[in-house]
């Protein structure tokens, strides 16, 4: 009886395994076809459409985008610093103001959780937003503008308090008799056992930041100051009419494959972030399933 339990045990795990590579696969082939119809001669995709392997293999719509690299360079050094900066600093707020609100000793704990979640439900609207922005503020055309939006996202904050909430408070009384202070707690106890949740949110916060081209149409007007996805959206806007302009001159511009190398180009850097994080991934994405207080 116990070996029949083991067959079934194993059959069942194999099926679960070939399961989700099947699905693995079909989500994996939208983006293989992406990165092959961006290698793909453009006359072969009006053609033959979209295929897993290029038909014929071309770098035109590489090239067509490196007419003018400094543009794509310049956006790729605003994106990074803004992610960087926005992330690392937005984790670190998150964090503090997570760890606060999930101590129970805290008298207005419940008060400041409840405006934080109150953020999730309410806004005052498009035009105080942009007032406050531009003029209370002042960080319109400036990398600010870009930053400021997403420190603070109250869904990580709440997700981050309910992590906390389950560390065990032993350890945090064990550290005060030894006369430790609340940061010393906070950055040599409660962040190294929290490093899941922390690198699960720190992806999040950083895609956040890199997919981010609203806050650019708000509040940027100088040109050295777009992100990459800002700058590859107005050269998508405007590659057709591009095409119907260099029609003429016989050298028309590859519309299809450049969309796809636009693609590729705001993709690549996130997929490296993500084989950093993925061993966090997991363990990450369960901290909302914790009780909290």
């Amino acid at each position: 009886m116990i070996e029949n339990y083991k067959t079934r045990t194993k059959i069942l795990h194999a099926f679960i395994l070939v399961f989700v590579g099947i699905v693995c696969i079909t989500w994996l082939i939208p983006l293989v076809m992406i990165v092959s119809a961006s290698f793909t001669e453009e006359s072969t995709l009006v053609n033959t459409g979209y295929q897993l392997i290029p038909p014929k293999f071309s770098l035109d719509a590489y090239k067509w985008l490196s007419n003018d690299p400094s543009v794509l360079i310049n956006a790729y050094g605003v994106s990074i610093v803004v992610t960087a900066v926005g992330t690392v600093v937005g984790v670190l707020i998150m964090a503090m103001l997570a760890y606060v609100i999930s101590r129970r000793d805290f008298k207005l704990g419940t008060v400041i959780t409840f405006i934080v979640f109150f953020t999730m439900l309410f806004n005052g609207g498009l035009v105080p937003y942009y007032i406050n922005m531009s003029r209370v503020l002042g960080v319109k055309n400036s990398l600010w503008a870009l930053i400021l939006p997403y420190l603070v996202t109250p869904f990580y904050v709440l997700l981050l308090r309910t992590y906390f909430s389950g560390l065990p408070r032993d350890l945090f009384d064990a550290a005060r008799v030894d006369g430790a202070g609340e940061l010393r707690i906070f950055f040599q106890i409660v962040v190294p056992l929290s490093t899941p949740a922390l690198a699960t949110v720190g992806l999040f916060t950083m895609l956040q930041y890199w997919n981010d081209m609203y806050q650019a149409l708000l509040f940027i007007e100088n040109s050295r100051l777009y992100p990459l996805q800002f700058t590859l959206y107005r050269l998508l806007v405007n590659t057709q009419m591009l095409n119907e302009l260099t029609v003429q001159s016989g050298t028309p511009v590859p519309h299809l494959s450049v969309t796809m190398a636009m693609a590729v180009i705001a993709i690549g850097p996130v997929v490296f972030a993500f084989l950093f994080v993925q061993k966090y991934f997991v363990r990450g994405i369960t901290l909302g399933s914790l009780k909290g207080d």
